[in-house]
């Protein structure tokens, strides 16, 4: 089967709340859950606790619908800011919030901006103490924001916790994810699709992610946060976003399959 390890992050703009008149999220989540309906297929959104709490209508629509929920923490906070202490509490508020929705036990985790890097590597201890059976929060490569290069692009455990990196393929040079955000909308289409078909030659399933706002045309420009005050990279959040649903759609026409992460790690021999 041709896997696509499709994903939502379910977050606000980076943006600060000051700095955006118009919250058009539970509008941008039924564009996502329509594709999704169509195409007969169940996903995996990783849920901020604060978006839960202030949508819940939104995430209860999701869970009815049969999609797995998962934590992205409770206020997006990177986990480079963070220590032990603070993640715990964190994610016990984030389960918290996920309680009265979830249709079954929360069992995944991403972390904000794949900020789980080497230095951060004490995160799965907390993870396992809280009952968290996988996380998918390691892009294994060098990247201007957060990146763990030597991880390695295989699936593995980490204190009893399964990683499932995103993956990566090489453009001009550099190792990126494919099959996630801006790079699914910035990088040529003809390029990401061979990269998709070879990845599928490789029996190899595709790991990607998306937000709402990767769909959102009409949202008002500012500096985001996350991405170090850089013009550039908070530029690349704004290219092609009239393009995604068109460029899912086209991928799913070529035969991927898209399902939750629950339903993909049980594939996983002997990992």
């Amino acid at each position: 089967m041709k896997t696509f390890l499709f994903s939502i992050d379910l977050e606000e703009f980076y943006a600060t709340r000051a700095e955006f008149r118009r919250t058009p999220l539970p509008e941008l989540v039924e564009r996502y859950l329509d594709l999704l309906r169509r195409r007969q297929m169940k996903a995996t959104f990783f849920v901020v606790g604060e978006i839960a709490q202030r949508f819940p209508a939104v995430i209860r629509e999701i869970a009815s619908e049969g999609h797995e929920l998962a934590c992205h923490t409770y206020d997006h906070v990177p986990l480079s800011e963070q220590d032990a202490g603070t993640l715990r509490d964190d994610l016990r508020r984030n389960l918290d919030a996920l309680a009265g929705f979830a249709n079954a036990p929360v069992q995944g985790f991403r972390a904000p901006i794949l900020s789980l890097g080497e230095k951060q590597k004490w995160a799965y201890e907390v993870l396992a103490e809280l009952g968290f059976s996988y996380s998918s929060s390691v892009l294994p490569a060098r990247n201007p924001l957060h990146g763990w290069p030597g991880f390695g692009l295989a699936p593995r455990r980490i204190d009893g916790v399964l990683e499932v990196p995103v993956t990566l393929s090489r453009f001009l040079g550099m190792e990126v994810p494919v099959g996630a955000g801006t790079y699914f909308r910035c990088l040529p289409f003809g390029s990401i699709r061979q990269r998709f078909a070879a990845l599928a030659e490789q029996d190899a399933a595709v790991v990607g992610y998306f937000h709402p706002y990767d769909i959102d045309t009409a949202q008002e420009r500012v500096m985001s946060r996350g991405v170090g005050g850089s013009g550039l990279l908070n530029s690349l959040l704004y290219i092609n976003r009239s393009k995604t649903l068109a460029r899912l759609e086209s991928i799913l026409d070529a035969g991927f399959h898209i399902m939750p992460y629950r339903e993909f790690i049980p594939t996983l021999a002997h990992v």
